[in-house]
């Protein structure tokens, strides 16, 4: 999520309370914390752990970044979140990778052409040791639309306006009904540099398309 804090408040109607400062990321790898907003605070926006993590676990780990819609109330790990811990996902975009013949994966990012973000369907849980707290968070998948099957046979749940609300306040056979691939043409994709593939590499060149940045190098030469 890279928009400007003031930005991303009035677009989410909901006011940023977590203790960590807010910082715009252009390259967020799993482990890492995601903004969300959780159903029992859904005029609030927080940061949780990118990656479940099982309740069992001895000590916190990367979890789960990804939950299969289709099978996520069957799955021990997540059964207690999806059936009453949902929370929307804030993103300005996502990146997948797309294999391709004889060569490296290539980077996308796909984001949505009308609005300044999304909000992806995720569960949410609390991992609880002796000396620490900590909230943790997975996206759903479900099949990809038309815009995602040349690139990756999966995509995450996103959510169009009128049902992030009903995200978090609707029971599990209602949100399942939701998992569906994105139903509208607004979502737009482009190459990017395999820069992104270092998340170290957290600035606003890595959302650059490809051929702009290959023109700028050309220039340079």
């Amino acid at each position: 999520m890279f928009i400007e804090l003031d930005e991303l408040e009035d677009f989410f109607d909901s006011r940023y309370v977590s203790d960590e400062p807010y910082t715009p990321r252009y390259n967020i790898a799993p482990g890492a914390k995601l903004e969300v907003i959780p159903n029992d605070r859904p005029n609030a926006i927080t940061k949780f752990h990118w990656g479940l993590i099982p309740f069992w676990a001895d000590e916190p780990e990367e979890g789960i970044i990804n939950a299969r819609s289709e099978t996520v109330g069957n799955k021990a790990v997540f059964q207690d979140a999806w059936e009453s811990r949902p929370c929307l996902v804030l993103s300005s975009g996502f990146y997948e990778w797309q294999q391709r013949p004889g060569g490296p994966k290539q980077p996308f990012r796909i984001y949505r052409e009308s609005t300044p973000g999304f909000a992806m369907a995720g569960i949410w849980d609390v991992w609880e040791g002796e000396s620490q707290r900590r909230p943790s968070v997975s996206i759903l998948t479900t099949e990809p639309n038309e815009l995602m099957a040349p690139i990756h046979n999966r995509m995450p749940v996103i959510l169009p306006r009128e049902h992030e609300s009903t995200w978090l306040t609707a029971g599990p056979e209602q949100r399942a009904s939701l998992c569906q691939p994105y139903p509208k043409d607004d979502l737009a994709r482009y190459e990017i540099s395999t820069a992104v593939n270092d998340p170290t590499n957290d600035t606003a060149t890595v959302v650059e398309p490809l051929d702009h940045q290959q023109s700028g190098l050309d220039s340079f030469s």
